[in-house]
């Protein structure tokens, strides 16, 4: 049996977990992170990212290279898929009491190879599926699929939605929204002349969307509540896409076009699934020296576009809490990585509880059906979107400076 010794272990080479090795590492601290696939995954094909994740790629130096790569949104539009008329247009550029706003769309691939290429070699550890983990003095034992064991200080999970660590940590099952999401990604041979607009489509019970990467692609989605008449569908690209063709007839051609554009393979479908909100006051994310940092602490729903942007600044301030930790002095170690790790949680802690909580109040809205429901979504909601979208971005994680 192979036993590993790491200060700082990692489930997840996501963008959380990828984000977190990398901040440590500016920070002067190793980490070990633990992949369960042989390679980089990138699931979801794009990523808004706003003003706050921004800042948080700027603190891991990673941010100008990025930004060279995709296009800045200037402008959100938002128009009703019942009488085609534009219920919302602002502009994307306002500034906060944190800077300027900025709005991008992300290639998911391009971003996690930007984090990977910035860790030492060696950082990620493929193949490593973990099986469980238990107490060992003040260590913790990860038992890993292939029967390595590694030895920790600190474990942090940053393993997705159906979180393993956040499991042991007593957290509930992420809730089940009853809305799924059909996500796409549409390359084209020449430039497509879309601009730089986030265009939202809203109807009866369906919430639709394009954002431009760059030049050459688009990212679009679908959200809808799963009934009898559309589990037909399963999981066949074609017949989703078509059922995608067929929501949008009343959409404009823009967006029909992109959908056109959009190869099988590059459409997925999931469950949309969220963190009861009170549960970041009765339950801890932190115990000892484990805690979770991204979708794994705070799953929401996608509405705010916050899911990236929050998960790159859990990734940021819990680094600099890991390694004040592990450099600092006075009471022993294991006292110092306990409290610097119930620190991150608490400070994470409201903001985890605004972000969860508007993404679910404004997805019942956008979703809602009936007159009632329109009526808000095109007379109030829709006009005030773009205000959303820009508070809950208006946040900044600090620098990262190693001691």
């Amino acid at each position: 049996m192979a036993v590993i010794e790491s200060d700082v272990v990692i489930v997840g080479a996501g963008i959380s977990g990828l984000a977190t090795a990398l901040g440590l590492h500016r920070l002067g601290v190793r980490s070990l992170v633990l992949e369960g696939s042989d390679q980089l995954r990138a699931a979801g094909f794009a990523l808004s990212l706003w003003g706050n994740g921004w800042r948080a790629l700027d603190a891991l130096g990673i941010g100008e290279s990025l930004r060279r790569m995709h296009m800045q949104l200037a402008k959100y539009e938002a128009t009703s898929l019942t009488t085609g008329q534009s219920t919302g247009e602002l502009p994307l550029k306002a500034s906060g009491k944190h800077g300027e706003q900025e709005v991008r769309c992300v290639n998911r691939k391009v971003l996690l190879e930007a984090l990977a290429k910035e860790l030492p070699q060696g950082t990620i550890r493929y193949s490593s599926k973990l099986v469980h983990f238990e107490e060992s003095g003040h260590r913790k034992l990860v038992h890993l699929a292939d029967g390595t064991v590694v030895k920790a200080k600190i474990l942090v999970g940053c393993d997705g939605v159906n979180s393993v660590v956040a499991k042991w940590l007593g957290l509930s099952k992420p809730a089940y929204t009853g809305r799924c999401a059909i996500r796409g990604f549409a390359i084209f041979e020449n430039e497509h002349g879309y601009g730089l607009k986030f265009l939202q489509y809203l109807g009866e019970g369906i919430r639709a969307g394009m954002i431009c990467c760059d030049e050459k692609s688009v990212y679009w989605f679908l959200t809808y509540t799963p009934s009898s008449q559309t589990s037909w569908m399963e999981q066949d690209t074609k017949l989703i896409k078509q059922y995608v063709t067929d929501q949008l007839l009343s959409a404009d051609e823009k967006m029909k076009t992109v959908i056109q554009n959009t190869l099988p393979e590059n459409i997925i479908s999931n469950p949309l699934r969220y963190r009861y909100p009170w549960e970041f006051f009765t339950r801890s994310v932190s115990k000892g020296n484990v805690c979770v940092a991204g979708d794994a602490f705070h799953p929401m729903q996608p509405v705010v576009g916050q899911g990236g942007s929050s998960a790159v600044e859990d990734s940021v301030i819990l680094a600099k809490c890991i390694s004040e930790a592990l450099k600092g002095t006075g009471v022993d170690e294991h006292k110092r990585i306990e409290m610097g790790l119930a620190r991150y949680a608490k400070e994470r802690r409201w903001r985890a509880f605004l972000l969860v909580s508007t993404a679910h109040i404004v997805g019942w809205i956008q979703s809602g059906k009936g007159p009632v429901m329109k009526f808000v979504r095109e007379k109030f909601l829709s006009p005030y979107m773009a205000d959303i979208l820009l508070m809950c971005s208006d946040s900044d994680c600090g620098k990262l400076v190693a001691s």
